[in-house]
């Protein structure tokens, strides 16, 4: 009886150990004995979740259009898919790893940061439980994982051989004393009410890039685990402003086919029930992704091209549309022209002051060769384009640019609306034009087809450069260049 006994027990250690040795270096196994009743084989979308995890951490996840690998994972899931949970626990099997890790987590406020810290912290101090060879904690992989005596602080801790392992903190706190090789930032907007609200959204894109990017060293991962409320959201403007750094893990909660992401976490019937009981731009906005400002925006998607050829040109022109009053934008885009289409080289938007903007004017129509440049002469328009041809005579002493303005007699909404057709169709941007020109990018991403925007200008100009390829602003030269000559 014992020599069976013993053999069964043998056997059964035999099993535990290759588990071990698979979850130690497989997020996805590591997850499925740590949680077997929230991980399952069934449930196959945690398989895409936790590989593209480990793949960004072990820098095997590449850009194919760099050969390099991303750093910024953007995951976004439905709610109760357990994206926060997997992150968690994707920071205890990463301090396995490696004991050298240092991970810094934010979340919307300190109450949750602090839960996601006791989540990991309580996770690393679970023991196994005796004669159950089915339990696995940490320790069972990793037993070298263990935190340092006297670190009783939850949001700041070290391990036991490290220096300071992990920071916990929120959106309104500081992040002192510590430095991190993986940033975790977990759902910054709370509501609908902060998706619209810009003072929020920007103070979290300030937040971003002066304090938390300050604090991660070279070389860092990020994973941002995010609801897509807005365009202009923390991930939207990371998305934005980090193409080719950012690879994004969308997963709505229907597919293509009306399928359910997860049947065993939420039916059809069950999304059916919250798709009626809330309001459609949250539904759409948690569960499917959607920004709330991307259901009702005029323009949605660009054309881009990467490489075009400059000779190709039949016209190189710009739109001017100068500021109305002291809220509004100047906007100038410049493009080239073969045919119908519009390829744009460069797009000039600010809120800078008129004796700033009349000399960067000029500087970029001389710089990009442009031979037609249109200024609306409405609210001052008209000495604003000839102290621009003023200085790009004198100053540049450019004679090939033909400066010319016309009164913008048209209601501005209507034409906006009535050629959004064709500035989809007809213009082309450059393929990092988001990156590029990421206020203008988001003020069109934003604009909507009904209801008050807070801007108009870039919508504006991008009509009337479109309007000139078309042939609907007929003006003369009013160039008065002879006078240089």
């Amino acid at each position: 009886m014992n020599i069976i006994h013993e053999l069964v027990q043998g056997k059964q250690n035999s099993e535990r150990s290759k588990i071990i040795a698979v979850g130690r270096r497989d997020f996805r196994e590591y997850c499925n004995r740590m949680n077997p009743e929230f991980f399952r084989e069934s449930r196959t979308f945690q398989d895409k979740v936790c590989k593209t995890i480990q793949a960004i951490y072990e820098k095997k996840l590449i850009n194919p259009k760099t050969n390099k690998p991303y750093s910024i994972l953007v995951i976004n899931l439905p709610p109760g898919h357990g994206k926060s949970y997997t992150a968690g626990m994707f920071s205890t099997w990463a301090f396995g790893d490696s004991v050298s890790n240092q991970i810094i987590s934010v979340s919307y406020n300190q109450t949750l940061s602090i839960r996601f810290a006791k989540m990991v912290r309580e996770h690393i101090q679970d023991q196994e439980i005796e004669g159950d060879d089915n339990y696995y904690v940490v320790n069972s992989f990793f037993p070298s994982v263990k935190i340092k005596d006297g670190d009783g602080a939850m949001n700041l801790w070290s391990l036991e051989g490290a220096y300071m392992s992990y920071l916990a903190t929120s959106f309104d706190g500081s992040i002192t004393g510590m430095r991190g090789n993986i940033g975790i930032i977990d759902d910054p907007i709370k509501n609908k009410s902060e998706a619209v609200n810009e003072r929020v959204k920007e103070a979290h894109w300030d937040w971003y890039k002066n304090t938390f990017l300050s604090r991660m060293v070279e070389g860092a991962i990020q994973i941002i685990i995010q609801t897509r409320w807005a365009t202009d959201d923390l991930a939207g403007r990371v998305i934005a402003n980090f193409p080719e750094k950012t690879y994004v893990l969308e997963m709505p909660v229907l597919n293509e086919k009306d399928e359910p992401l997860c049947d065993e976490i939420l039916s059809y019937d069950a999304i059916m029930d919250k798709k009626g009981g809330i309001d459609e731009d949250i539904f759409e906005a948690n569960y499917l992704q959607r920004p709330i400002d991307k259901k009702g925006s005029l323009y949605k998607e660009f054309k881009t091209y990467d490489v075009v050829d400059d000779e190709a040109f039949e016209d190189i022109i710009a739109y001017i549309d100068t500021a109305d009053e002291g809220r509004d934008y100047l906007c100038m885009p410049i493009g080239g022209v073969i045919g119908r289409l519009g390829y744009v080289k460069d797009i000039y938007y600010t809120d800078e002051a008129m004796e700033v903007t009349e000399e960067e004017v000029a500087r970029r129509l001389h710089i990009y060769g442009v031979k037609n440049a249109i200024f609306e002469s409405n609210n001052g328009g008209r000495g604003f384009a000839r102290k621009v041809e003023d200085i790009l005579r004198k100053k540049y002493k450019n004679k090939k640019c033909n400066i010319k303005w016309f009164f913008q007699s048209k209601n501005k909404k209507t034409r906006i609306l009535v050629n959004s057709s064709n500035v989809i169709e007809q213009v082309i941007m450059p393929e990092d034009w988001a990156k590029k020109y990421n206020e203008y990018y988001l003020a069109m991403a934003k604009y909507q087809r009904k209801g008050k925007n807070e801007h108009d200008d870039g919508p504006d100009a991008i009509t009337g450069f479109v309007e000139v390829i078309n042939g609907e602003v007929k003006v003369k030269a009013n160039s008065i260049a002879d006078g240089y000559r």
